[in-house]
């Protein structure tokens, strides 16, 4: 999923954009109304995560000329205007979703994962990660065997969604440390063989294993 984030405090530039792209989507960050109506019409995202208070153009006005231009993006208004009154503006101005600061991270993915969902190109989504009998599950991030959830710790889970995410293609130790470790700098690099040693355990009856590859990192192979 590629996002376009409109903020304009650094600090919560930086945190979001970091903990979305650990989820992985891949997410663009600009700080002003001209520039970000600017790079919208450019090169349309998925989903647009717009705050409204702006230097150089109100949110408010950036949405409704976008709006006015054709680009029907879904929008997802971040503010801290949080009164009944504001979201009624933001919603008649054309946004999709409102989500008042502060917020919680997981309902704010979710969000952003059912807008994608409901605007596909098409009506269609794109395939969920996959191998074997195992997938990921887009909306709620869960792993399923066989349409059953398997009971993964979190940090199983992070690790397991990089992998499929990627399948049959190694994923680096340093770039799954991150995903499974992030903003974590007390935690041992090693930490990481620790949560593969235990997901290799669960995935035993799967048919899919997880592989180390020297130098390079771990992957996912079915069969054999």
């Amino acid at each position: 999923m590629r996002l376009l984030l409109v903020e304009d405090d650094p600090s919560m530039q930086t945190a979001l954009q970091r903990t979305l792209r650990n989820r992985g989507m891949e997410v663009q960050v600009c700080g002003d109304g001209p520039t970000a109506l600017a790079r919208w019409k450019a090169a349309p995202p998925d989903v647009v995560m717009l705050d409204l208070t702006l230097p150089g153009m109100d949110g408010l006005l950036v949405l409704e000329k976008a709006r006015r231009s054709g680009l029907r993006t879904p929008v997802l208004i971040l503010t801290a205007r949080g009164t009944v009154g504001d979201r009624i503006m933001g919603l008649n101005s054309g946004a999709d979703d409102y989500l008042p600061k502060p917020f919680d991270l997981d309902e704010l993915e979710a969000r952003l994962r059912a807008l994608h969902r409901r605007h596909g190109a098409g009506g269609a989504s794109a395939p969920e990660p996959a191998m074997g009998g195992l997938r990921c599950d887009r909306e709620s991030g869960a792993i399923h065997w066989n349409d059953e959830v398997m009971e993964l710790a979190p940090r199983e889970t992070a690790l397991l969604q990089a992998l499929l995410a990627r399948p049959g293609h190694a994923v680096p130790k340093e770039r799954l440390f991150e995903l499974v470790f992030p903003g974590e700098a007390d935690v041992q690099y090693e930490a990481i063989e620790v949560v593969v040693y235990r997901l290799r355990k669960k995935l035993a009856h799967t048919g899919v294993r997880l592989v180390t590859l020297r130098g390079l990192g771990y992957l996912l192979k079915a069969g054999e």
